[in-house]
């Protein structure tokens, strides 16, 4: 089987170049003797995915993505796209959808992550009171929660339109719910889901919040957050598992210098139950030190890699695999 070469976005600006998020990625896959094409990101997300992958050669065979988040349905259109030409992207359309969004990896998870329920929703419809209340009731109907949509949250307007305090406070619910909606516009993912509030581990500086963030927080939403505001930003490790393995483990990009050490002992089962090829997992210490709980699951190709970080090993499992 031919080694797998890696897609990366092209620079908007200079399209025979890759995008500049992604540049250090590219220029050490070459280090390593790796192969990688450039698609046009911008046309994948306007549905013309022809025309997006127009520069990956025919019949190149296997192929990774690392680059910006699409919604499940242009990935789809990307991969078909690819299949026309010959090549075949490692990661399927089921398991792109399954790791990028909650309802798709949640089942596997439950136990290990908040509590969760969600309410699928036609374009940027607001769910009505009683869907709300139905979906407060099975959080338990009170205590606090976040809301977000099936891939992100508005963590930067935490009070505004993520955090909701009481869940037994319907009123409240329905307004932060319906900003939520207003600010996501466009960019909503699939429905809105409302996540159980969890205490963390926090780190002494910078803002609070464990954010979960897969795609460098591109797609119009704000990062995920489960955890809440505190007097620092969460104790968080971002996991990459390559076929049931953790081939690169740190920091959240949100927190790229410090050193995190997260037990993998109860995640591996779950990753490999979930049977995605490639994929991250956002892990979070608990404030009360009873151990890590799982704040997030996404799709490998477009999650983000904290500043500074050696990705060698995770390139190198790439190709190789």
């Amino acid at each position: 089987m031919p080694v797998p070469a890696i897609l990366f976005p092209a620079d908007p600006l200079n399209p025979r170049r890759p995008d500049p998020h992604f540049a250090w990625e590219a220029r050490l896959l070459r280090e390593l003797g790796g192969e990688h094409h450039l698609v046009d990101h911008d046309a994948l997300l306007a549905g013309h995915a022809e025309q997006a992958v127009r520069r990956v050669p025919r019949d190149r065979g296997p192929l990774w993505y690392r680059g910006w988040m699409l919604p499940s349905a242009r990935y789809a259109g990307f991969a078909t796209a690819l299949a026309a030409r010959g090549c075949a992207l490692l990661t399927s359309p089921a398991g792109y959808a399954t790791a990028h969004e909650l309802p798709g990896w949640y089942g596997v998870f439950e136990g290990a992550t908040p509590p969760s329920t969600w309410i699928p929703t036609a374009a940027a419809a607001v769910p009505g009171p009683e869907e709300l209340a139905a979906a407060a009731a099975r959080l338990g109907g009170s205590g606090p929660a976040i809301v977000k949509d099936y891939v992100k949250s508005r963590k930067h307007e935490w009070h505004e339109a993520c955090y909701i305090p009481e869940l037994a406070d319907l009123a409240s619910i329905g307004r932060v719910v319906a900003r939520f909606v207003e600010l996501q516009g466009e960019f909503l993912t699939g429905g809105v889901v409302l996540r159980r509030y969890e205490e963390f581990e926090r780190l002494a500086d910078g803002p609070g919040g464990s954010s979960g963030d897969h795609s460098g927080d591109n797609s119009g939403g704000g990062p995920d957050d489960s955890s809440g505001r505190g007097s620092g930003r969460a104790v968080e490790a971002r996991v990459w598992w390559l076929d049931g393995e953790p081939v690169l483990v740190g920091p959240h990009p949100d927190a790229p210098h410090h050193d995190v050490e997260p037990d993998l002992t109860g995640v591996r089962p779950l990753v490999r139950m979930l049977g995605c090829r490639f994929v991250t997992t956002d892990l979070a210490s608990r404030a009360d030190g009873s151990g890590w709980r799982v704040v997030e699951v996404g799709d490998g190709q477009v999650s983000d890699l904290p500043h500074g970080i050696d990705a060698t090993g995770l390139l190198a499992s790439l190709i190789a695999a």
